[in-house]
C-alpha cells in the first residue's frame, strides 16, 4: 500500500452485493480527495468493488495482494 489511506474498511466477511454497499457507504462519509483502503476476499468482490467504484466516479489507485486477500485503494471523487 504505497498510498497512505485516510480510512480503511475490511469487507472480507461480506458477500456481494454487500461488499460494495459497505464500500459505497464508507465513501459517502468521506471528503472528496480522501483515500480508502478496502480489504476484500474472493474473486467476485475483486471484480465488482473496483468496477462499481469506477462507475460511481471514484478513482482506483491500486490493487495489491495481501496474503489471501487484496487491498483496493480508492480515491473518493
Amino acid at each position: 500500500m504505497s498510498v497512505p489511506s485516510d480510512q480503511t474498511i475490511d469487507i472480507t466477511g461480506e458477500v456481494c452485493p454487500m461488499t460494495f454497499v459497505r464500500t459505497k457507504l464508507r465513501l459517502e462519509r468521506m471528503q472528496p480527495g480522501e483515500v480508502l483502503h478496502v480489504r476484500l476476499h474472493g474473486d467476485e468482490p475483486l471484480r465488482n468493488v473496483p468496477r462499481a467504484a469506477r462507475d460511481e466516479g471514484h478513482i482506483i489507485l491500486g490493487i495489491v495482494p495481501a496474503g489471501n486477500d487484496h487491498i483496493v485503494t480508492i480515491r473518493r471523487q
